[in-house]
C-alpha cells in the first residue's frame, strides 16, 4: 500500500484475553441486514473445470510471461482488459485466518478492478484485505465448485500490508521508531486473531474498524508499554448510549507489571450502518 487507507485519521501490545459480549442486537428476521467489516485475504478460485481450462488457454495466448512466477503470471493475465470475462466468472473467496469465510461479489461491476488489484504478484504474510459490505445467502454449490459459504456484496475493498499501515500512523515523539513498529504490529495482529472474528457481529466490526482506522489505540498502547504496563484485555460490549443506534464500547485494559493496578481506556464506535464511525475518541474508563 502506498497510501493511507481511506478514512485513516492522524493520531500495541498483546492482550492476555479478549472478551466478547452478546451482540448489540440479535438479527432474528430476514429484514435486518447483516453488515460485514472483515479483515482477511482475497483469493481467486476456478468454479469449474471448463473455466480453469479457458484460463490456461488465455495464459497460453499471453505475451511476455517468461520468467514470471505463477502469482505474477496470474495477476498479469487477469489485469488484461481482454480477459475481463474471466474475472467476472471467477469465484472470489475471502479467507480469514486461512478459513474460507465469504464469496465476494461487487455491487458495482466496475469494482471487479478492486478484486484484481487484491491479487498480489508476490503475496506476503503481512498482506491484508479489508472488505466492507452486506452479507447475503449461502452460495449454492454451482457458484464456487461446491463451496457453500455466505455471499458478501461489497461496497468497498482495499488492500495494504501491515508495514504500510504502521508507517501511515503518526508516531508519538516520545516513542522510539523500532518500539513503535513492534508494539503497533503486535496490537494489530492480536485484534485480527480474535477467535471467530468473521467481521459480521457488531463487536467484531467495531474491533476491525479500530484496527485500521483509529491510530489513538496504538499510541495509547505504546505509552503504556513504556510505563511498564501490559495490555491485559480488550472487551467489546453494547454501550449504554445505544438506543435508536447501535453503539459499541471497546475497552482496553492495561495492567502494571509490578503493582498489578489496572488502567482502562475506551472508545465508542457506531455500527448502526454499513460504515462504522467513531462516536468518542479514546478516553480513560471508570467502572460504575
Amino acid at each position: 500500500m502506498t497510501e493511507r487507507p481511506e478514512g485513516m485519521e492522524q493520531s500495541a501490545a498483546w492482550p492476555a484475553e479478549v472478551t466478547d459480549t452478546p451482540a448489540v442486537s440479535e438479527e432474528t428476521t430476514m429484514d435486518v441486514p447483516t453488515y460485514v467489516y472483515a479483515l482477511g485475504r482475497v483469493e481467486p478460485r476456478f468454479p469449474s473445470l471448463e473455466l480453469e481450462k479457458e484460463f490456461a488457454q488465455a495464459t497460453g495466448r499471453a505475451e511476455e510471461l517468461a520468467g514470471l512466477t505463477d502469482g505474477e503470471a496470474l495477476q498479469s493475465v487477469l489485469s488484461e482488459r481482454a480477459n475481463r470475462y474471466l474475472v467476472r466468472r471467477l469465484c472470489w473467496v475471502f479467507t480469514i485466518e486461512g478459513l474460507e469465510t465469504y464469496i465476494l461479489q461487487p455491487h458495482d461491476p466496475a469494482d471487479f478492478d478492486l478484486l484484481v488489484e487484491a491479487v498480489r504478484p508476490a503475496p506476503r504474510p503481512t498482506d491484508v484485505d479489508v472488505v466492507i459490505g452486506l452479507r447475503g445467502p449461502i452460495a449454492p454449490p454451482e457458484v464456487c465448485n461446491g463451496l457453500m459459504i455466505p455471499i458478501v456484496g461489497f461496497e468497498q475493498l482495499y488492500s495494504f500490508d501491515v508495514n504500510s499501515l504502521i508507517e501511515s500512523l503518526e508516531r508519538p515523539d516520545d516513542v522510539e521508531e523500532d518500539r513503535w513498529e513492534t508494539v503497533s504490529e503486535e496490537l494489530f495482529y492480536r485484534i485480527i486473531q480474535i477467535a471467530d472474528n468473521a467481521g459480521a457481529t457488531d463487536e467484531h466490526r467495531a474491533l476491525n474498524y479500530l484496527a485500521v482506522r483509529d491510530p489513538l489505540i496504538y499510541e495509547r498502547a505504546a505509552k503504556c508499554f513504556g510505563e511498564n504496563y501490559r495490555l491485559s484485555g480488550v472487551e467489546a460490549r453494547p454501550s449504554r448510549l445505544s438506543g435508536t443506534r447501535r453503539i459499541v464500547d471497546v475497552v482496553f485494559s492495561f495492567t502494571h507489571r509490578e503493582t498489578g493496578v489496572a488502567d482502562k481506556y475506551f472508545v465508542r464506535v457506531d455500527v448502526s450502518g454499513e460504515f462504522p464511525f467513531l462516536v468518542t475518541v479514546l478516553s480513560p474508563y471508570y467502572e460504575r
